[in-house]
């Protein structure tokens, strides 16, 4: 039996042209930006505010050692976003998980409203929600405060990860469990040692994503965070001031927001492949 061709093998070859050079452009529109950064991170403070763009240059990690000195120690700021970011994206994961399952196997009438419901809060502007929740925080005593952050980041974690957490148990045929069950084991002994090692990819892919947004979050961080809990972003925005700014350091303290995110991604990119191409796009 032929496998039928794909419709890019039907449109020919000028097709496929266009369709190579509309990704070589977006690949260039998306790496050319990152990849100037990068560079500049390493350039002397005169290479990087010369009028001409300094494609050779001589490399110097003078930018990077100047965050960790002096007033600039970024070190705080790493451990900070760290604690915040990994935190929330495991309790989201961990929470989310059962209570995607939960959401995929229960039969009621509304079942698919609850689920956009849930996501429909992912999808609240941050304003909307600020101001609900720094008076919550206040009276807690939250801000400025780390267990503050990973509280805030919950709010737009715990949605997506129950969200996309449930799209793949969806995938997964129930008679797994059944099968389980017949067999002498518990529904929690079903779902912990036959459904969570059957939906690795989405965990991994769930974490990922939440780890990613927690990480890169400037919004909730400026209003929550106070000095005792600034993240790597709010550092970055402190290098922007009224007497100028210091690229070199921008640059470097972008590379180093940028590259450890990117890190994760390619050391989990085949479970990433995986959940974004299975579970995540049945939209349960």
């Amino acid at each position: 039996m032929t496998t039928p061709a794909s419709p890019l093998e039907r449109g020919g070859r000028g097709l496929r042209l266009v369709v190579w050079l509309v990704l070589g452009a977006g690949l260039l529109w998306t790496l050319v930006p990152l990849g100037w950064m990068v560079l500049s991170s390493f350039k002397s403070s005169a290479d990087v505010t010369a009028a001409t763009p300094q494609v050779l240059f001589t490399p110097t990690l003078e930018n990077y050692r100047n965050l960790f000195t002096g007033a600039n120690n970024l070190g705080p700021y790493v451990l900070h976003s760290v604690l915040a970011a990994g935190i929330s994206a495991v309790l989201a994961v961990a929470i989310g998980a059962p209570a995607g399952y939960g959401l995929a196997r229960t039969r009621m009438r509304g079942r698919k409203h609850l689920s956009f419901w849930i996501i429909s809060t992912r999808m609240a502007p941050i304003a909307a929600v600020v101001l609900p929740l720094f008076l919550m925080f206040r009276g807690l005593g939250l801000i400025d405060s780390v267990p503050g952050l990973v509280l805030a980041y919950l709010t737009f974690d715990l949605p997506f990860a129950i969200w996309l957490m449930s799209a793949f148990f969806a995938e997964l045929p129930p008679a797994l469990e059944e099968s389980a069950q017949v067999e002498g084991c518990t529904r929690w002994q079903a779902f912990w040692h036959v459904v969570l090692p059957m939906t690795k990819s989405g965990l991994v892919t769930t974490f990922v994503l939440c780890l990613v947004f927690a990480w890169n979050d400037h919004a909730f961080a400026l209003v929550f965070s106070g000095p005792n809990s600034q993240t790597l972003p709010i550092a970055a925005g402190q290098l922007v001031t009224q007497s100028g700014i210091d690229w070199g350091q921008l640059t470097a303290i972008g590379t180093f927001v940028v590259v450890p995110m990117v890190l994760a991604g390619l050391a989990v990119r085949r479970w990433l492949v995986t959940g974004l191409t299975l579970g995540a796009v049945t939209g349960e």
